[in-house]
C-alpha cells in the first residue's frame, strides 16, 4: 500500500530564544527560513492570522526551501474569530487572494482557526465550508480546521469535514479536542506539549510513539505534525528528533 509523506515543523521561523539553541548565534535574520527548511519539512506560518502578505513576500518564501517542503498557512482571524462563520465570505476571499498562491507547490495546507468559544453549529459550519473553494488561481487548496471547543467531538461535524475534503486538526493539547478522524487524504497534527525541562521537548518515548502514529497517519495520505506553543524554544529539537526517527 503506497503511504503519503510525512512533513513535520514547527510554527513560525523568528523567534529570539532560537537564537543559539536552533540558530548559530549571528545567523542574519534574512537566513534563518533557509536553514530551518534545511533541518525541516514543513513550517507553520502564524503572521498571515494577523495580516495580509505580499505576493513578493510568498515568493521570497517559496525561494528560500528546497523542493517538497510545504508552508501551511494559518488564515485571516477576520475569517475565522467571528459569532457567524457563514459571514465571513469577503474575508475568505480577501486572504484567498493575497498572492499565497506565489508559493506554488510549497503551499501546504490552510489552517482554519476556530475561535475557543466558538460552540459546534451545524448550519453555520455547513455554510462556512461551503465558502472554501477547491482551487486558487488554478491551484489546488487543501484545508483543515481547528476547533476549540468540546462540542465539536460530534459525528455531524465529522460527517461534514468529510463532505468537504476538508481535515481536522489533531490537538496534542490539555485545552482543545483531540479529534483523529480520517476526514480528507491528509492529516494535521498540531503537537503542544512540548516540555522546558526536555532538551526536545517530548521525550524519547514520546517522539518514538509519535512516530509510529506518524506512519499510521501516513497511510491514509499526507500526513503533518507541526510542534506548536508548549515550551517553543523546544520545538526545533522536537520537530528534528521526530524527523531523525521517520527517516
Amino acid at each position: 500500500m503506497a503511504t503519503g509523506a510525512i512533513r513535520i515543523g514547527i510554527g513560525g521561523w523568528d523567534f529570539d530564544p532560537w537564537r543559539g539553541t536552533f540558530y548559530p548565534e549571528g545567523l542574519a535574520k534574512p537566513k534563518q527560513l533557509a536553514f530551518a527548511a534545511q533541518r525541516l519539512t514543513a513550517i507553520e506560518v502564524n503572521s498571515t492570522f494577523y495580516s495580509r502578505q505580499a505576493p513578493a513576500t510568498f515568493a521570497k518564501w517559496a525561494k528560500a526551501v528546497p523542493d517538497g517542503f510545504r508552508f501551511s498557512l494559518k488564515a485571516s482571524r477576520y475569517a475565522t474569530a467571528r459569532r457567524k462563520l457563514a459571514e465571513g465570505g469577503e474575508s475568505i476571499q480577501r486572504f484567498l487572494e493575497q498572492g499565497l498562491t506565489e508559493l506554488g507547490d510549497r503551499l501546504g495546507p490552510i489552517l482554519w482557526q476556530f475561535a475557543a468559544t466558538k460552540i459546534f453549529d451545524p448550519d453555520d459550519i455547513a455554510a462556512f465550508l461551503a465558502l472554501l473553494p477547491a482551487t486558487q488561481d488554478g491551484l489546488p487548496l487543501q484545508h483543515v480546521l481547528e476547533p476549540r471547543h468540546e462540542s465539536f467531538r460530534d459525528p455531524a461535524f465529522i460527517a461534514l469535514a468529510k463532505a468537504a475534503d476538508a481535515a481536522i486538526v489533531f490537538a496534542d493539547s490539555d485545552d482543545y479536542p483531540g479529534i483523529d478522524e480520517a476526514t480528507a487524504d491528509f492529516s494535521y497534527a498540531r503537537l503542544q506539549r512540548s516540555a522546558d525541562e526536555c532538551p526536545t521537548g517530548y521525550d524519547t518515548a514520546a517522539l518514538d510513539g509519535w512516530a509510529d502514529r506518524a506512519r499510521g497517519w501516513a497511510r491514509r495520505g499526507d500526513a503533518y505534525v507541526l510542534f506548536i506553543a508548549g515550551a517553543k524554544v523546544r520545538n526545533p529539537a522536537a520537530a528534528m528528533g521526530l524527523i531523525e526517527r521517520i527517516g
